[in-house]
């Protein structure tokens, strides 16, 4: 087995890579020029401007689609003021946190905590109350005179696991401070998110909003052609790639991230089938793996009750001795997880509705059937390959027992 494992190694290193700089494929890379992107970047800039004068500037909301840009454009342009704050001088300081972390920013403890350690304090990850933490992070932040702009990226996250006091909280710091003014920019892949916030929280954030729109076709083939030109050897693309790629991720709302991916996904599935060229069925081949991994994040994504509703499907399908699984059992179980975790119960129609998302979603096969006088109920199965319930099942019980 060792001496299979070392050819693999081997074969793989003798072999020249299709790819140039795989890292210009990958969403965290910040290109030298933004492609399509100009009113938005301008609009922000203006906003922002003002911290290099050493004036507060406007709490900023940002709304898009995934993949429409928003958080790209907000790093260029914090690379871009940091370098001319450190050039002239200018005591600015830029912090962006991604909010659907765990454990960065799951609880108001959390983020406050992180926010600290940005400025260098040790906070413990427990222990401390929140009030002490908080004072802990003020005194910190207005030790000298300066700019903070902090950055929430997906910031409805934040708000869905800690609520949106702890926005609130924030928005009025600057109440609290003698030296440094601070500002927000939240970032949110929800559109209608600040429809559900607290009105104080809502008018005291969205002082100056910016849409991002969905990329179209055409627009994700130039992003695909300029990033590919850097990322591959000439001669890798088969003809049609690109097109394909875009077609893909118009067709999930003008995701550029997605059609990153794909392109990514598509190169190195080619590689490990020996091949010097992509070809469309590539693409096909890393459209099925990304939808896999697609399931996975939006698992981890969910509350604990929508991921305790799903591992009570899980268990009862290991003890199942059919191929189906009826809405009452998982809630037998359900209540008995919850009663372990932690979690409040929820009533047993309001566990149908979950459910019913998780069919909707296509984790699972709910079917509906009617029972006559005893009313209705949901054959249940698990439809995913064993391969993914297996890694689920290993997520859920991170989460739920964490």
């Amino acid at each position: 087995m060792i001496n299979d494992i070392n050819n693999i190694f081997e074969k793989f290193l003798s072999k020249e890579s299709i790819f140039k700089d795989k890292k210009i494929l990958q969403s965290s890379f910040i290109p030298g020029e933004i492609n399509h992107r100009d009113e938005q970047i301008t609009q922000i800039a203006n906003m922002l401007a003002p911290a290099l004068r050493m004036e507060k500037p406007s709490n900023i909301f940002i709304y898009g689609k995934t993949g429409s840009g928003k958080t790209l454009s907000v790093n260029y342009l914090k690379e871009q003021m940091l370098t001319l704050a450190y050039n002239k001088k200018i005591p600015l300081k830029i912090i962006y946190i991604n909010c659907k972390l765990k454990k960065v920013a799951d609880t108001e403890y959390r983020l406050v905590a992180q926010l600290a350690r940005e400025f260098g304090k040790e906070i413990p990850p427990t222990g401390l109350p929140t009030d002490e933490v908080y004072n802990i992070f003020f005194k910190v932040l207005d030790e000298e005179k300066r700019i903070v702009i902090i950055v929430l990226d997906e910031v409805d996250q934040l708000v869905k696991k800690a609520g949106d006091e702890l926005i609130y909280n924030l928005t009025r710091i600057n109440t609290e401070l003698k030296n440094s003014q601070t500002t927000i920019v939240g970032i949110s892949n929800d559109l209608i998110f600040s429809n559900n916030l607290d009105p104080r929280v809502k008018s005291s954030l969205s002082e100056e909003e910016v849409i991002f729109p969905p990329y179209n076709a055409v627009q994700l083939q130039d992003i695909l052609i300029g990033r590919s030109k850097e990322a591959f050897k000439e001669g890798v693309l088969g003809e049609g790639v690109i097109q394909k790629c875009a077609a893909y991720a118009a067709r999930e709302h003008g995701d550029a991230r997605r059609a990153l991916e794909l392109l990514r996904v598509a190169g190195e599935l080619a590689e490990r089938k020996g091949f010097n060229k992509i070809i469309m069925k590539d693409i096909d081949d890393a459209e099925d793996t990304i939808e896999k991994d697609r399931v996975l994040e939006l698992i981890k994504g969910h509350p604990k009750q929508f991921q305790a509703v799903l591992y009570s499907v899980i268990l009862n399908k290991g003890n199942s001795k059919s191929n189906f699984i009826q809405t009452g059992d998982v809630y037998d179980v359900y209540r008995d997880l919850c009663n372990k975790v932690g979690q409040r119960p929820l009533t047993q129609r309001r566990v149908s509705d979950i459910i019913a998302e998780l069919d909707m979603l296509g984790i699972i096969n709910a079917k509906v059937i009617s029972k006559g006088r005893f009313g209705r109920t949901r054959d249940i199965s698990f439809i995913l390959p064993a391969s993914i319930e297996v890694k689920i099942k290993k997520i859920l019980e991170e989460d739920l027992f964490d």
